[in-house]
């Protein structure tokens, strides 16, 4: 059997003065200091080494203050004070338990191992008062020793051999060395609170199973860690701050080789959260800071906090302590206070019931917040640096944040003209007031291409496309854009020219122009011919670098033929669409074109026809929005670019009221190549009348088309790179035939995986999904399996 003594620290324990006095904030001299339990030392020295005098005004942290000086001289073993009145007279009582002092030491039954280099592990002064941490700490590491050599089964056992006055004592480390085991089972002592299987969930010491990676070995350094941290932290985490492992015990089948792991554990009570204090804080009010505290408020219940409120006692939970902690610096951090200092306090005390409570602080030191003195790029051989100083929201003269620094190397590196991953800004102390210079270095790379491949997609079959993109024209972020699409069915030309600063304002344009011819196979939507051009300026609003309003006008001349009669009941020939819009836009995503936090809000309203000439007479709403959030990454040193995982949800709807006499201004949903996407389901199969299963051989019908819609999607992704990116999704979504019938409680589910690639021959999208509320040509459910594919520039 092998037995490990776990070092235990006695508490003192502390009666202060009357209530009275305390209240009053009053301190007490005591009459006299009565000193017991001395054998070694005298009563003097005592008084010198704790402070305490007769007739010397004391409050409670004077007492503290004792106890913490007798217990750092190391001669004692246990501190009590207490007060108590005689005759009239107050006495302070200390109660002092001497530690004998150290005779001599040895170690014996050493014989498979080196005895000096046994020995060498021990570091116990002799002729000194014994400390028994050193006593542990030497039986631990003869202990670790044998372990590292294989002998998972030595014993160390620590034998005290105390002399008649029990004031010298003499200790032998006695060695029995045993042989290597495997755990078989694992098993708790005074746990009351909580199974043996909720507590063996946090262990990674796991008995021997059927498996091969579960061979049960007995690995001290994995078992230590366990019980002196994920153990206690199991227990912090629900406010049991007093848990202690008293020991753990290996019982060893001398015959098997197997054995049982018995953990002994004091749970103690779960401790309330008392008074919460700030000090030292000037720049922000108490009132805000509170608002950090975790354990303030009530607690909601129920999935994702979405049932009742709880008003019950907060218990402290040391991981959020810390992680309050953390936010607290943080927004110093981002109001240029990069060299206050935050000390977290935790007081316990014993409630007025009897029960354990933690009063909790924060000591704050704020500093002088740090000025920007100077922005500094290197490295732009092409790209302007008005280019890159456009992205960077720290100026010189603004007060130094932590924020707005990760948010201008955020935006840096959405410019894709540099090579990533791009370096984290460096600073630089600027003078002795504690200003900073920033440098940004960047690396440039190339930027324009010619791109040629083939395509798939808008159900316009295989084709062929040719193009010529440069999003940094002549080094100052302009972008123009060729594109030719060709094949059987298709002919679209599209130039398009974007300058994100028009004349050196902050006033974006965007012209382009397009002819485009569309002969759709997907389903019997006939032959489409188009021709126009549109013109689009973008303002900054709200004094925000990220939102931007947009004003829009297209004019389209468009010809419709080839289509079934149902079909072309949609859309009219030789006609002209005139369309003025206006939309806002704010996006704050970093790492595209695969998003790894941020979000994106738009919310667009057009005119076409009607006032502004041309035909028809209708109105459309686009709404949509993004959000991700970070879930963490692998990897990520300077030299290779991390595996980012992120959590995502989109949301997109569209309305349109009036009269549309175009068909591909109306919403169909299904599949990915026509319509709005909807994986698990094939093209035209979600319907304002529900699910169509004839549309799985590929025709649509008028009444698959609709004036509103809605479409969620959710996913947990993975970033592989800037190339590559890999997700699980669910989808949900539904069409309506008018914008007065939108009622999104009842939507069309998919779910599934997914793999996207930017590839030299253009996007390429694949996802396998499942659609749980497809049915069959009678109405029953027949949920099932469908795989989507795209490749090219639809994507």
């Amino acid at each position: 059997m092998i037995r490990r003594l776990p070092l235990v620290l006695p508490l003192a324990s502390v009666v202060l003065f009357p209530r009275a006095a305390r209240a009053q904030g009053q301190p007490v001299a005591p009459d006299s200091i009565v000193v017991l339990g001395l054998r070694r030392l005298d009563r003097n020295e005592v008084l010198t080494q704790s402070g305490l005098a007769p007739g010397k005004p004391l409050g409670y942290r004077d007492v503290q203050h004792a106890i913490q000086a007798l217990y750092a001289t190391g001669q004692y073993d246990d501190v009590r004070v207490a007060q108590d009145t005689a005759q009239g007279k107050t006495l302070l009582i200390l109660s002092l338990r001497e530690r004998p002092i150290l005779v001599k030491w040895a170690v014996r039954g050493v014989s498979r191992l080196s005895e000096h280099s046994v020995r060498d592990k021990v570091q116990l002064v002799e002729a000194r008062p014994i400390d028994p941490a050193a006593v542990a700490r030497g039986r631990g590491r003869i202990d670790s020793l044998y372990r590292a050599q294989g002998y998972y089964l030595a014993q160390v056992k620590v034998v005290k051999v105390y002399e008649a006055d029990s004031a010298r004592v003499r200790v032998i480390f006695d060695v029995d060395e045993g042989r290597r085991v495997a755990i078989a089972q694992v098993r708790f002592e005074g746990n009351s609170h909580f199974s043996e299987a909720e507590l063996a969930a946090h262990l990674k010491t796991r008995p021997e199973g059927f498996w091969w990676f579960r061979s049960g070995d007995y690995d001290d350094e994995k078992l230590r860690a366990d019980l002196q941290e994920r153990l206690p932290k199991s227990y912090g985490d629900r406010g049991y701050v007093d848990f202690q492992v008293l020991g753990d015990t290996l019982l060893v089948n001398d015959t098997t080789g197997k054995a049982t792991l018995v953990v002994r554990v004091s749970e103690g009570e779960p401790h309330r959260v008392g008074t919460f204090e700030i000090v030292g804080n000037r720049r922000f009010s108490t009132e805000d800071l509170e608002g950090l505290s975790p354990f303030r408020g009530e607690t909601r219940t129920g999935f994702l906090g979405l049932g009742g409120a709880e008003h019950g006692p907060a218990y402290f939970n040391e991981e959020k302590w810390k992680d309050a902690t953390q936010k607290l610096q943080t927004l110093y951090y981002n109001n240029g206070y990069i060299y206050m200092n935050a000390r977290p306090e935790v007081i316990r005390r014993t409630g007025p019931d009897g029960q354990p409570v933690v009063d909790l602080r924060w000591v704050i030191s704020e500093g002088q917040p740090a000025i920007v003195n100077k922005v500094e790029i290197t490295g732009n051989d092409v790209t302007h640096e008005r280019v890159i100083r456009e992205a960077i929201v720290l100026l010189p003269g603004d007060v130094f944040r932590q924020d707005a620094l990760i948010r201008s190397y955020q935006s840096v590196s959405n410019l894709g003209f540099f090579q990533q991953p791009l370096p984290f800004p460096d600073t630089r102390p600027a003078n002795d007031q504690g200003d900073v210079d920033v440098i940004f270095r960047v690396s440039e790379k190339r930027t324009g291409n010619i791109n040629f491949g083939a395509s798939v997609g808008q159900g316009t079959g295989v084709g062929g496309f040719l193009g010529l993109d440069e999003p940094n024209l002549f080094g100052l972020g302009k972008r123009g854009r060729f594109q030719w699409q060709f094949g059987k069915n298709i002919n679209d030309f599209d130039v398009s020219y974007t300058d994100p600063a028009f004349r050196d304002s902050r006033v974006s344009l965007t012209v382009g122009v397009h002819n485009t011819r569309l002969r759709y196979t997907i389903a019997d939507l006939g032959q489409v011919k188009r021709r126009g051009g549109n013109i689009q300026l973008g303002f900054p609003v709200f004094n925000d670098r990220y939102t931007r309003l947009f004003v829009s006008y297209a004019l389209d001349d468009q010809t419709f033929t080839g289509a079934s009669a149902g079909v072309a009941s949609l859309s009219c020939n030789d006609c002209v669409r005139s369309t003025f819009g206006v939309s806002m836009l704010r996006d704050t995503r970093i790492d595209l074109p695969f998003p790894t936090a941020g979000t994106m809000h738009s919310i667009g309203i057009s005119q076409s026809g009607g006032p502004l000439g041309g035909t028809g007479d209708f109105q459309r709403l686009d709404l949509e929005g993004r959000w991700y959030a970070p879930l963490g990454q692998l990897g990520g040193r300077a030299s290779a670019s991390p595996v980012k995982f992120v959590m995502g949800f989109s949301t997109r709807s569209g309305l349109v009221f009036g009269n549309s006499p175009f068909f591909d201004q109306l919403f169909t949903m299904g599949g990915t190549q026509y319509g709005i996407p909807l994986r698990g389901y094939d093209e035209f199969s979600v319907t304002p009348h529900g699910y169509d299963p004839r549309a799985t051989n590929g025709q649509a019908r008028s009444d698959a088309f609709g004036k509103a819609y809605v479409a969620m999607t959710g996913e947990i992704g993975a970033r592989l790179s800037q190339m590559f990116y890999v997700s699980t999704f669910v989808d949900a979504g539904n069409v309506w035939a008018q914008a007065r019938q939108f009622n999104p409680t009842r939507l069309f589910r998919g779910a599934g995986i997914g793999l996207s690639i930017i590839s030299p021959l253009g996007p390429i999208g694949i996802d396998w999904a499942y659609g749980f509320d497809k049915t069959d040509l009678l109405g029953r459910p027949a949920p099932g399996w469908k795989l989507h594919f795209k490749l090219g520039n639809f994507f």
